[in-house]
């Protein structure tokens, strides 16, 4: 079996690739897709997924994640991406100045889309937002911590066993493990 990663940021696909390594094969495709709104990270992942298994006639894995802080109404949500790439983590910080409640969370929605329909798997983790520390990860890694150090201050192998597109692609692993197993019984 083969994943094929369709995604513009090479780090979620070394991400995924260290996930699956030793169970099945990663590939990456980079490809432009469409931009979905929507408030679900889920239909997201879904639509995106949909469109590239029709535009690349393949098995595909795509995903999508929010970033939901409490006490800005969930802000920035499934807009991460694009207030990490305008605001950056200081704009963020910004925004929290002077508010006490710094719980947020992040969720990923995996959509795995075959000939068979699509697929969606999701993982979360809470944490808070914190000043930046840490030298690892990308994005908002820096400013989140769970359980008193930020994502940055762990390693990808450490950071992999507990995020949020871990604990997806860990829901996504046991289905496609399940359904292999089906497979190969019905071809006995």
């Amino acid at each position: 079996m083969k994943i094929t990663v369709v995604t513009s940021n090479p780090h979620k696909a070394d991400e995924v690739r260290a996930f699956f390594s030793g169970l099945v094969e990663v590939g990456h495709v980079s490809m432009d897709i469409p931009e979905y709104r929507h408030d679900d990270v889920g239909e997201i992942a879904r639509k995106k997924a949909e469109y590239a298994c029709r535009a690349l006639g393949t098995p595909v894995m795509v995903d999508d994640t929010g970033f939901f802080i409490a006490a800005l109404n969930g802000f920035p949500g499934p807009y991460a991406g694009y207030v990490l790439a305008t605001l950056g983590n200081g704009g963020i910080l910004k925004l929290m100045d002077g508010v006490r409640d710094r719980e947020a969370y992040f969720e990923t929605a995996v959509a795995w889309a075959d000939a068979a329909g699509i697929r969606v798997f999701r993982g979360r983790i809470d944490g808070v937002v914190v000043a930046p520390r840490g030298n690892y990860g990308f994005g908002y890694d820096p400013i989140f911590e769970v359980d008193g150090r930020t994502l940055a201050e762990r390693d990808i192998a450490e950071k992999n066993r507990i995020s949020h597109r871990a604990r997806a692609l860990s829901a996504m692993r046991d289905w496609l493990m399940a359904a292999s197993r089906a497979d190969h019984g019905q071809n006995r």
